[in-house]
């Protein structure tokens, strides 16, 4: 699937953000404006520089290998695909591919707070799963 969007949405698939090890730019391709979020494709072996921010906080998914994420006080966690890792904007970060494989994650970053549950349905839709 190419990239896709429609009124209110956009779509990609991660491989058409890009090629090869590196960033894949999700906010900027898909016209994300709430928050930050990116991929980045991580090949064996390698880790990313220490840093930390001034105000954003990030989340972590791991969506395919296995990483270990070392924190400014020493401490590390190893996570496989799954896995899932906040971290305060303050505190220092690296993340390093541990796997035999190249390794992508997802980083959701965000300031100023939880906006809250604030989905609606729409007038004369009820709750509940559907069959597609």
């Amino acid at each position: 699937m190419a990239r896709s969007e429609g009124t209110g949405w956009a779509a990609a698939q991660l491989d058409d953000l890009g090629d090869g090890p590196g960033f894949r730019k999700i906010r900027k391709e898909l016209g994300v404006t709430a928050f930050g979020i990116n991929a980045i494709v991580l090949p064996a072996g390698l880790w990313t520089n220490r840093h930390f921010h001034e105000r954003q906080e990030e989340t972590y998914f791991v969506h395919r290998g296995t990483l270990e994420f070392e924190f400014g006080d020493g401490e590390r966690v190893r996570l496989d695909a799954g896995g899932v890792v906040r971290v305060d904007a303050s505190t220092v970060r690296r993340i390093g591919n541990v796997g035999e494989e190249d390794a992508v994650y997802v980083i959701v970053g965000g300031a100023d707070g939880y906006v809250g549950r604030d989905g609606r349905m729409p007038e004369g839709e009820q709750r509940g799963v559907t069959q597609g």
